[in-house]
């Protein structure tokens, strides 16, 4: 059976362990080592239309890794593209959304399909845009986070409100809305001034019950005060 172990505190790899004839996919450079009994080969999961529908919704890449161990039991090491930490999630009766940039593998069991979000979440979110990553079947999935991964519990009667652009993952059975992160009495256009002078974005309120991934480290606020630093 084909385990996934994350190793190392800081910056950890993920070490996968394969039997003969099982296999696994994973994001396209994300191999950094393998046994001479693995087979590494560059596939269109899902097709043409799925791999063209996860590069453009997504920004993910065209081609998927795949590793299957053709002449032997073996083991490989993975890492994702950002500095973080990971996370194996077990698959099964639970799903997961996955946010853009967080898929690390998966066992040959898993499906990841792109759909469609409604409009209001598309138009102002980080989330995916108009498309976000679900997924089904049963195995491991492995996803990753800009810093540190904290686990936050949502239950019924208390909502939880998350900065978009820190959400990683949250279980599919869970009802999430976007919002902008502060309120005044100036309606719509109110509340997004107010947001950006806050110096806040926009966050996903989620109710129900089930999990929600987060981490530490804002993407695209990172980028930004690199590209400010080079400026000056």
């Amino acid at each position: 059976m084909t385990t996934f172990t994350v190793t190392g505190d800081i910056d950890p790899f993920l070490q996968v362990s394969m039997q003969r004839g099982e296999r696994i996919f994973c994001e396209s450079n994300a191999m950094v080592m393998m046994d001479s009994t693995l087979e590494l080969k560059g596939k269109m999961r899902g097709g043409l239309g799925g791999a063209l529908m996860r590069s453009l919704a997504n920004g993910e890449s065209f081609f998927q890794q795949n590793i299957e161990a053709t002449g032997g039991d073996g083991n490989c090491l993975l890492s994702p593209n950002l500095p973080g930490a990971m996370r194996v999630l077990e698959l099964g009766e639970q799903q997961y959304m996955i946010s853009d940039g967080a898929f690390v593998a998966a066992s040959d069991g898993i499906d990841l399909k792109v759909r469609t979000q409604n409009v209001g979440n598309a138009l102002f979110g980080q989330s995916g845009g108009f498309f976000i990553t679900e997924s089904s079947g049963r195995g491991q999935l492995v996803v990753s986070g800009f810093g540190a991964l904290h686990e936050v519990q949502v239950e019924p009667g208390k909502e939880v409100v998350i900065d978009n652009a820190h959400v990683v993952a949250w279980d599919s059975a869970l009802r999430y809305d976007l919002a902008v992160a502060t309120r005044s009495s100036g309606g719509l256009l109110g509340n997004l001034v107010n947001s950006v002078t806050s110096g806040e974005g926009m966050v996903l309120r989620f109710s129900g019950r089930g999990k929600v991934l987060i981490c530490s480290r804002n993407r695209e606020a990172f980028v930004a005060w690199m590209m400010s630093r080079q400026a000056n």
